[in-house]
């Protein structure tokens, strides 16, 4: 085993993002994810064969999207049969975990290269596929801590209703975020900011073929006028609506992390190393707030704080 790597992130690109039943609902998941693992290998020129895993993060992996996918969807990229692939599970944040499994794996010295991925196709694959009764998921031990009933589960729509309670934030104030950020989205859009990023695929529409090469789903004409008009969705008094919650989406996407060494070795320059990880578990019913205790971990353990961080 070597000594301590640091990890890079070498480039990443995505698909297009997909409205349900929308530009991708053709679209086989192992497809989607393979044209981003396909593309991932053809723009840094890397030797497939030096790829030592696949990583896949997948929430609903049940059906199309089930047998291991992430080693599905390598071999439908065309990788060579000799790289292994695997499918993690963390929820909303799977993706994301693929990604530290991969970094912290090259640190460890037990990865050289890997792809970190992900992918969902939620029209194909609806949530909760795994489990059409989600509550049959809970025990009775886990029942008896959380004090719910025999039926009780704990949706995330009401749990964002909760948080949105706790924090006071307001139904215009979630309208305006989410307008601003529908704008800002356009706006990257038309200056191109995503147009590196996103390998644009051949779809189906009603007018015939077309190449799709932007987001589905951008709405920068709406208003908050027009958003205040919608109904809540989760709870009758809620805040919550399907203007001001994030899209069902269909897409794939993935990242080539490797060593600092083997990146200068195959004269890759690295568009970002990583720093600090963490990790942190809340009560369940307040789900949607575990991003704070475990940003709050990672600024203690890396020595920074929010000021530290650039945006742009």
């Amino acid at each position: 085993m070597r000594a301590t790597e640091d990890a890079v992130i070498v480039d990443a690109v995505r698909t297009p993002l997909g409205r349900r039943g929308g530009k991708l609902k053709d679209w086989h998941a192992v497809d989607l994810a393979s044209e981003a693992l396909r593309a991932l290998v053809a723009r840094t020129g890397v030797d497939p064969a030096l790829i030592d895993d696949v990583i896949m993060g997948c929430l609903d992996q049940v059906g199309e999207q089930g047998i291991n996918i992430g080693r599905v969807a390598a071999l439908a990229a065309g990788l060579p049969e000799s790289v292994p692939g695997t499918t993690v599970d963390r929820q909303c944040g799977s993706s994301q975990q693929a990604a530290h499994f991969a970094a912290q794996g090259v640190i460890a010295g037990a990865y050289d290269v890997v792809i970190a991925a992900g992918v969902e196709s939620m029209t194909r694959v609806p949530f909760w596929s795994n489990l059409p009764d989600p509550a049959a998921a809970y025990g009775p031990r886990f029942r008896e801590r959380y004090r719910l009933g025999p039926a009780d589960f704990i949706d995330q729509g009401v749990s964002g209703e909760i948080v949105a309670d706790k924090w006071e934030i307001g139904r215009a104030e979630l309208d305006a975020l989410a307008l601003e950020s529908h704008r800002r989205a356009q706006r990257a859009t038309e200056e191109g900011r995503f147009a590196r990023e996103i390998v644009p695929l051949t779809v189906t529409t009603d007018d015939g073929e077309e190449l799709m090469s932007t987001d589905e789903g951008i709405r920068p004409d709406s208003s908050l006028e027009a958003l205040a008009k919608l109904r809540t969705v989760f709870r009758e008094d809620g805040k919550l609506t399907a203007g001001n919650s994030s899209q069902i989406t269909d897409g794939a996407a993935a990242m080539l992390i490797m060593s600092a060494r083997r990146a200068d070795e195959l004269g890759l320059r690295p568009l970002a190393r990583f720093h600090t990880f963490a990790l942190a578990g809340i009560n369940p019913v307040e789900m949607l707030s575990g991003p704070i205790p475990a940003t709050r971990k990672a600024f203690t353990r890396s020595g920074l704080d929010v000021d530290d961080i650039d945006l742009f």
